[in-house]
């Protein structure tokens, strides 16, 4: 394995700790500030918005600038971001920090993602991928229980300390692995502009959105689930919700592996999948067996897909995939979003907590669909075909395109 895997994968470790972690201190800072619950969660929702915003501006801005320094000049605006939020005195000076620390995450994911494919030979860039995203479902796993932990006994401050520590070490690791060859520069903003020409780019940005915004439907409310419909003690949740981080892990890993087997067929396989584990949960989850086995198999068919989509959205945008890239990133979090309004949709419709897992497997449907009439139509060589091969092989060895 590349050591410079290794370094973009600590700096994904952090900055998925950024993004969840202050789940589970919302309690804690919103009582600091002394503002409400629904104020204080705009420290997450303020970070998923700059993530959006930030995947297309950051990295459009630097698109013309060789990767390597521009990763490392991400992790200065992590450290800065989360420092800032160790320190802050107000409400504002806090969701601040969550801003300045989102504006890079998109663009680290996105070009991050261009460099670990270039890191590797042909057949195994989606793999190479994966282990960078790694970082993010071990910060699900291992980082958000400790770090919650942390800030409960010591003052949330120091989780945020710990996770300034973490970018400091981060940034030393891509200073120090990551090869300047493979981080040249692409050929400017107008070239990775015309990456979205081909409507494949499109339909697999589509599948981004409904895939894992079918996943984060469910997901969003799920404490919800647990206690009022599958009846477990609200402090089983932060230990069930480990169980949902493995199943992100594995999912992550095995899902690489397979969209190099074979990309499209992998992911129409991997979002019938999720459609049959959401179905599923839905209809068990008022027992608690059942629950725990959907749990699993949910985590791990819903991020099955990050991998294999994003390897997609670089592979059609091949003359130009740094911004395509980060555009995906920001997909996700708009997926998010989408998963996360519908489900309070059909909550405050009245109808149950189990609605957002049927919400989400409608969603899971659709982009089911979308990737069945994408890969169809990349088969005829019609909709939208991909550029022409640069920073990724057009047909990547060992990948099926189907």
């Amino acid at each position: 394995m590349p050591a410079g895997l290794i370094a973009l994968a600590l700096g994904g470790f952090g900055i998925g700790l950024t993004e969840f972690v202050i789940m589970g201190l919302l309690p804690e800072v919103a009582a600091d500030f002394n503002v409400s619950e629904a104020s204080a969660g705009w420290f997450i929702s303020g970070y998923a918005l700059s993530v959006t915003v930030g995947a297309l501006l950051v990295t459009a801005a630097v698109t013309r600038l060789p990767r390597k320094p521009v990763l490392m000049g991400l992790l200065v605006l992590f450290i800065a971001g989360n420092f800032l939020s160790a320190i802050a005195d107000s409400y504002t000076a806090m969701l601040l920090g969550r801003i300045v620390a989102a504006l890079c995450h998109g663009a680290f994911f996105g070009i991050g993602s261009v460099v670990a494919a270039s890191l590797v030979p042909a057949h195994k860039k989606a793999g190479a991928i994966a282990i960078m995203f790694t970082g993010l479902t071990a910060a699900n796993v291992l980082g958000v229980p400790f770090g919650t932990l942390l800030g409960q006994n010591f003052g949330w401050r120091s989780t945020f300390w710990a996770i300034t520590a973490i970018g400091v070490v981060a940034l030393l690791g891509i200073a120090l692995m990551v090869p300047k060859a493979s981080t040249e520069p692409t050929k400017g903003l107008r070239s990775e502009l015309g990456a979205f020409k081909s409507g494949q780019v499109w339909l697999s940005i589509i599948v981004t959105i409904l895939g894992f915004g079918g996943m984060f439907g469910a997901f969003t409310y799920i404490a919800f689930t647990l206690t009022e419909v599958s009846g477990f003690e609200s402090s089983a949740v932060p230990w069930l919700l480990v169980l949902f981080g493995g199943g992100l892990f594995v999912g992550n890993f095995l899902g690489g592996k397979a969209a190099d087997k074979a990309l499209d067929v992998s992911l129409i396989v991997i979002l019938a999948g999720l459609v049959a584990v959401l179905v599923f949960f839905a209809l068990t989850a008022s027992s608690s067996i059942a629950t725990l086995v959907s749990l699993a198999l949910m985590g791990g068919f819903g991020f099955a897909t990050v991998p294999g989509l994003q390897m997609r959205v670089m592979h059609f945008a091949s003359t130009a995939p740094t911004l395509a890239s980060g555009a995906n990133i920001g997909a996700f979090n708009l997926g998010n979003a989408l998963g996360a309004w519908l489900g309070g949709v059909t909550i405050t419709a009245g109808l149950g907590y189990t609605s957002p897992i049927w919400a989400g497997a409608g969603i899971t449907v659709a982009a089911l669909a979308v990737m069945l009439a994408a890969a169809a139509a990349a088969k005829r060589g019609g909709a939208w075909a991909p550029a022409a091969t640069s920073d990724v092989e057009r047909e990547p060895s060992g990948a099926t395109v189907a």
